[in-house]
């Protein structure tokens, strides 16, 4: 089989459009799920509360299910949903359907990734003794700010390495996107092969620009925790 490197050129270029799309997914979706998680591992931790059941259920449900199914599931519903409640219930007058395609991506992925964030959160919490939290407490630190000042910092360093883990997740997930009409990377790429059924050639393409993108972000994260371990000798 001989590929077609002049397609492959073509199509690298055009598919690079679909990047700032990848990432603004990618940025979003880590930005959103990240306080949704840190409250369910919160409530995960803390003993008594009710809430913790319910969100074991949650987590326990997304992480159970394909993202597949929950992309195929979440976008053939959730418009439905938002036309019985806006135009129906409220007789509003909005065109549901016109909705950009990724606001609904962002909002399956985010969904998705809290539950997976949440666990990464919950493991670095209890890395930190509980008796630190006691002492912020004693020495007359509100709840907030002892976690702000003293146990967010330490855990920050232990969950680093996961929140890497799944920056990269997230980003290789986003190709799934296209189920959903977005025009990333892999749905640039796969519209140019149709037209030469040159799907191999595209499919490259589409490997060497993730391998690219996921090696960015471990260099980042890499070099993120050089400097919190540099911080941290610094304190000792």
């Amino acid at each position: 089989m001989k590929l077609k490197i002049d397609f492959m050129a073509q199509t690298l270029v055009k598919a690079l459009a679909g990047v700032p799309v990848t990432l603004e997914i990618t940025i979003l979706t880590m930005l959103l799920s990240a306080p949704l998680a840190f409250w369910m591992a919160l409530r995960r931790i803390t003993k008594g509360n009710e809430k913790a059941k319910l969100v074991r259920f949650y987590i326990s449900f997304i992480r159970g299910t394909p993202i597949v199914l929950q992309i195929l599931f979440f976008y053939s519903l959730l418009p439905t949903l938002l036309n019985y409640f806006f135009n129906v219930l409220l007789g509003w007058d909005l065109n549901i359907w016109d909705i950009d395609p990724i606001l609904y991506a962002v909002a399956v992925f985010t969904l998705n990734t809290a539950a997976v964030l949440s666990e990464v959160f919950r493991s670095a919490l209890m890395s930190v003794g509980a008796g630190q939290l006691e002492a912020a407490l004693a020495s007359g630190l509100t709840g907030a700010q002892a976690y702000r000042r003293i146990i967010i910092p330490q855990a920050l360093v232990v969950a680093l390495p996961n929140i890497c883990s799944t920056v990269v997740n997230v980003l290789k997930s986003t190709s799934l996107a296209y189920l959903m009409t977005v025009q990333d990377i892999m749905a640039v790429a796969k519209k140019e092969a149709a037209f030469g059924y040159n799907y191999i050639e595209a499919y490259l393409v589409v490997l060497v620009i993730y391998i690219a993108l996921c090696t960015i972000v471990q260099l980042i994260f890499r070099a993120l925790e050089g400097s919190l371990s540099a911080y941290r000798r610094r304190l000792a």
